[in-house]
């Protein structure tokens, strides 16, 4: 059956400390800014 017969389902995280571990378990992030990037629109 398609989607909009049953409806969407809505997970809902009830264990965020167990949540946040596995979030931790998986890796890191790593964000690279570049120095030249222009960080202010200009006026």
């Amino acid at each position: 059956m398609s989607e909009s017969t049953w409806g969407k389902k809505a997970y809902r995280t009830t264990n965020w400390k167990e949540y946040n571990s596995s979030l931790k378990a998986r890796g890191s992030l790593t964000v690279w800014l570049d120095k030249e990037m222009q960080w202010l629109a200009p006026a």
